[in-house]
């Protein structure tokens, strides 16, 4: 015969009591792993309560996808298939790539996101495809945009008061005032580094001269195949010599349409940005619509200033790439 259960003060234990003692017991249980949950993971406790939570929430995703970097977008994608097919979507790498660049959005591309992101932001630079062995050491200086099919081009960073002249002869006004307009100009997003290569004059390895490169190019010209089997090569636009001491080596590019924006004006006002004499890292300044360097030099005989630019074949022959070098005579 089995025995009833008693209770704590050793009475036996109605069927009622046992089943009231059953439901605390039960009671005292869950509140336990309550507080197990509460203080190890709140997270744990949230799911708990939400059982319709899912991980897989692409408003969710897409919302956290915003706050990561190019790396760490690209490791979340080989997470799964699911993570894949959302984060590979054209419109978050469009907003990576401008919000990394921090410019505006061009009104069309020819490329995906993705891969303009990629050729932004790989470290390469136009040596890398052509001339390595001529190549130094370069910094990338930031992007900007073109709004107009016109630009400034100047190796001064003091604008002459008439601009209009300069249009009628580039070479010529590069000559007179070291400033020239470019027309026919690809717009949308440019990249601008600087580069130091060595001087082009000899091919001896063990050459000290050097020259520094105000290098600005399209966005989407590392893509481009005729630029990558170099079917698109540089053109001289004008060249001058200083034949006297120069104090610093100056570049910029302006989108014509703003060159009087306030935007613009705080390129051209070099004291708040130059660095002091005796300084000899490279400076750099960019904004919404230009881009400007300036190198104190060390005294020298002078600059050999180069104005290039490379334009796209085919129908639209479009300038996709500018150069501006300074070399010491």
């Amino acid at each position: 015969m089995m025995k009833r259960p008693r209770d704590h003060l050793g009475e036996p234990m109605l069927p009622s009591k046992r089943k009231a003692r059953v439901n605390e017991e039960l009671i005292q249980k869950a509140r336990k792993r309550e507080r197990s949950h509460s203080c190890s993971s709140p997270l744990l406790l949230c799911l708990t309560r939400h059982s319709e939570f899912s991980w897989y929430e692409e408003d969710l995703w897409i919302e956290v996808a915003k706050c990561l970097d190019g790396k760490d977008l690209i490791r979340l994608a080989v997470t799964n298939r699911w993570f894949y097919r959302l984060i590979m979507e054209d419109s978050i790498w469009k907003y990576a790539c401008l919000r990394d660049l921090q410019v505006l959005s061009p009104h069309h591309v020819s490329f995906k996101w993705f891969q303009l992101y990629a050729s932004a932001f790989d470290g390469s630079h136009a040596y890398c495809f052509r001339q390595k062995e001529k190549h130094i050491d370069w910094m990338r200086i930031g992007a900007f945009f073109i709004e107009t099919p016109s630009a400034v081009l100047t190796e001064k960073l003091a604008l002459p008061s008439k601009l209009m002249e300069l249009e009628e002869d580039q070479n010529r006004a590069i000559q007179l005032s070291g400033t020239c307009i470019l027309t026919d100009i690809r717009t949308g997003i440019w990249i601008a580094d600087l580069q130091l290569v060595r001087c082009p004059v000899c091919n001896l390895n063990t050459c000290e001269g050097t020259m520094q490169i105000l290098d600005v190019r399209h966005l989407e010209l590392f893509l481009e195949e005729s630029f990558q089997n170099g079917s698109w090569q540089f053109e001289d636009i004008g060249s001058h010599r200083i034949e006297k001491q120069s104090n610093s080596a100056s570049g910029g590019v302006f989108d014509y349409k703003h060159i009087h924006s306030p935007c613009t004006a705080g390129l051209l006002n070099t004291s708040g940005w130059f660095a002091d004499p005796g300084d000899w890292q490279p400076r750099a300044r960019i904004s919404t619509h230009a881009v400007a360097v300036n190198t104190n030099l060390q005294p020298n005989d002078g600059l050999h200033v180069r104005f290039q630019a490379m334009r796209s074949k085919g129908s639209d022959g479009k300038v996709v790439s500018i150069r501006i070098s300074q070399q010491l005579i």
